[in-house]
């Protein structure tokens, strides 16, 4: 299933994508679309519906995040071998670990926000991973079988503030409006293999990242069992698995980086595509 939010901010409802596209309404059934709420009894009774006989969303309404009520924002660093060498940094010998804070979440075509005195955002597409059932101290042979599913999520990052200001990334990680998770939250029923999903950037028209999970340096059996060794997952917590080379820092001769007019379009093969407008900080 390809589970929606839609309507204005912190006013969204809960929907679904039919075969045509189309989204339908599932207030009757659910009262949002989030990780304790979607138990494995209510997953089934939702894939059990019929969609057409379910009410039809007229229009094109904004989608809000595609998870609410999220705990924990888990970001992976330096994930994929090529981004760390772009970025000039040796592959970790385990999972770097990070958060991002909550308020940081918007939608898929929510704009980006430059913040105050930034010169160096850049954009992160990466494959992002809802948490379904609750994880502490899961092996993993058994951690796929706590993910409720998956989605686009961009990482957006303020460079500067993460690597200059002192203490760990997430000063660089955490403006609102850096963290927007959709389109759609898909079940991973849909999701046969995320190691084998393309994903891609592109800033004014111009492709930057192009790239496939297959080249993870930890899958994602791997993170939801390191992390579950460190923190209890829980239900709606989304992990970020980490970006393909690509963004804006690594760009040669010169980086290149977000300012406000930019549009930043991003996708992850079966979940999805964002569109922002980047805009100044009021």
């Amino acid at each position: 299933m390809k589970l929606v939010r839609y309507g204005n901010p912190g006013a969204e409802r809960p929907g679904m994508v039919d075969a045509s596209g189309a989204i339908r309404d599932l207030g009757a059934h659910v009262t949002d679309i989030s990780g304790p709420e979607l138990t494995p009894a209510v997953l089934a009774g939702l894939s059990a519906l019929d969609p057409e006989a379910l009410p039809k969303v007229e229009g094109t309404p904004r989608l809000g995040p595609c998870v609410a009520g999220v705990g924990k924002f888990i970001c992976i660093g330096l994930n994929y071998s090529d981004h760390a060498a772009e970025a000039g940094l040796e592959v970790p010998a385990e999972p770097i670990v990070f958060m991002k804070a909550t308020s940081a979440i918007t939608g898929p075509t929510d704009g980006i926000e430059i913040p105050r005195g930034s010169k160096r955002t850049d954009w992160e597409v990466e494959l992002g991973v809802v948490i379904g059932r609750r994880a502490k101290y899961v092996p993993e042979t058994e951690a796929l079988d706590h993910v409720l599913g998956y989605c686009t999520v961009n990482d957006v990052s303020e460079r500067d503030f993460q690597m200059n200001r002192g203490g760990q990334w997430v000063k660089g990680k955490s403006h609102d409006s850096f963290g927007p998770i959709g389109p759609w939250l898909v079940t991973a029923d849909e999701v046969a293999d995320p190691q084998s999903l393309a994903l891609w950037c592109e800033v004014n028209g111009k492709r930057y990242q192009d790239g496939s999970t297959s080249r993870m340096v930890f899958g994602v059996a791997k993170l939801i069992s390191h992390l579950s060794e460190f923190m209890t997952l829980e239900p709606g917590d989304i992990i970020a698995t980490g970006t393909p080379p690509g963004v804006g820092m690594g760009v040669k001769p010169e980086p290149v980086y977000l300012r406000p007019g930019d549009r930043v379009r991003l996708g992850v093969e079966g979940l999805g595509e964002q569109d922002h407008l980047c805009r100044a900080a009021e």
